[in-house]
Parts: structure tokens; sequence; C-alpha cells
């Protein structure tokens, strides 16, 4: 049954990852992202459902527009692969849970906003608040399907306690990151608090150690000139949580080894 969840949602992760990419691309400049339908940057042309098709159709087009011959990035079949990937990871790893539809939307929301964070140096609203209040929705409804409601309380209580520890932050290095990080922790926290107490530092402080390895290895390849680069926080917290959520047990345990000296 783990094994059917995960190839499921791993081929539906292909068709979000297809829809993502227009998310990416429309929502940071302010466009609807239901109409108009998919079409080429360059041309304008619609993009025909044969042309649609994640992976195989950029592979057959060799990565140009069939009408203009303009070239496609190869971000786009980057981002199917990389969320059928996680789609699948994730299925495997709430098979048995009410919750996998709130962690699937999870997934999809800290991809997207990872991009544009990478690109644009932003985490729109229009997806951080979305994401937070139909994750909520999806928790509560697992929690009512599962007849417990302690899990739906703490992811509460870590949503809290994870924006108010960033507003602290904010509020006392106002320059150290943006507002927008402030907001996606409340999600983050909410999420990371449905697993669990432990989770929730676990999953922040993944965050900031990815931030602080990758902010070193910038300043080691061009030397002082790193401390002037801008290096966009939301992809590292969002990489921190979905590793707590992928692999949160395991090295929780192996932690908790540590502090009773079992290596």
């Amino acid at each position: 049954m783990t094994a059917l969840v995960a190839a499921i949602s791993g081929v539906f992760g292909l068709v979000i990852g297809s829809f993502l990419n227009v998310v990416i691309w429309r929502v940071p400049r302010k466009e609807s992202i239901i109409q108009p339908a998919s079409h080429c940057p360059s041309c304008d042309t619609p993009i025909a459902p044969r042309d649609n098709i994640p992976l195989l159709s950029w592979a057959i087009l060799r990565g140009r527009c069939r009408s203009c011959g303009a070239p496609i990035s190869f971000r786009y079949p980057l981002i199917e692969l990389v969320t059928g990937a996680l789609f699948a990871a994730v299925g495997a790893r709430f098979s048995d849970s009410w919750a996998l539809p709130a962690y699937l939307l999870l997934t999809a929301g800290l991809i997207a906003l990872s991009v544009i964070d990478l690109e644009t140096m932003l985490l729109p609203n229009r997806i951080v608040y979305p994401l937070g209040l139909s994750g909520a929705v999806l928790l509560a409804f697992a929690a009512l399907l599962g007849n417990d409601w302690n899990d739906f309380g703490r992811a509460c209580a870590g949503a809290a306690l994870a924006f108010t520890f960033f507003f602290v932050i904010h509020t006392i290095v106002p320059h150290g990151m943006g507002f927008g990080d402030v907001r996606l922790s409340a999600v983050l926290g909410l999420y990371l608090g449905w697993l669990g107490w432990a989770e929730i530092p676990a999953g922040l402080f993944a965050g900031f150690l990815y931030g602080a390895l990758v902010g070193l290895g910038v300043m080691a390849v061009v030397g002082r000139k790193g401390r002037k680069y801008q290096v966009p926080f939301g992809p590292f917290l969002a990489l921190g949580t979905m590793t707590i959520v992928l692999f949160g047990d395991p090295i929780l345990d192996w932690y908790r080894g540590l502090g009773r000296g079992g290596l």
C-alpha cells in the first residue's frame, strides 16, 4: 500500500509540477494563475495539450517552443521532476495518514516559494497566506477523521511559537531577514508542530544550519565580498522543514542517542 500511494503521489506531483511552473512565472508578475491558458512567453502562442505533458513534452520538443522555436528553460522539467520525486517521498511518509493531502500541499507551496524567493528575493503573500490557511483546514480535517485533536492543537501552538521566535529576531535584527520569512515561519511551525514538539525547533534549526553552511561556502569562494551577496532565507527554511518532515524520526532518534552517550 505504501508503494502504491507513493507511486500515485509521484505521478500527481508531475502534474502539479507543471502547474507550479505557471505559478512561479505569474505570481511575481501579479498575473492570474488561471487565465489565460498556458502560453509561450516569447510568442504568446497557447500551448497545446500534447505539448504540456510533464517531462515528455520538453524532451520531445528538445527544449524549444513548437511555434517560434524559442528555448524553453530546463527549469521547467526540473521543477516537474523535483515535485514528482518529493510528492512520492511524502506519499510514502504519510501513506497511512489523513494528513497526506496537507503535506502534499506544503511540498508544492514550498517548491514555488523557494524558486520565487531565489529569483526575486520575495515570498509572495498570495502563496504564503493560502498555504497556511488551507494547511490549517486540511490538518483540522485530518484531526477530525482521526478523532484526535492533540496533533492539531500542537500544530497551532507550533505556528504561534515559530512566528513569535522569528518576529523577535526580526525586531532585534531587522536587516537579518525579511518579514516574509516571519510570515512563512508560522506556516512551517504549523506543519512541524503536527509531527511533534521536538520537530518544531529541529526543522527551524535545520533551516538556519543550511543557510549558515551556504553562507560560509559563498564567503569561502568569493572571500569578504561574499558579505555583500544577498542570499534568500526562504529556500533554506523550506529545505530544513522538508528534511524533518521526511527524515525527522531517524534524525531525532540519532540526536537523542547522542544525549544518552550512545554513538
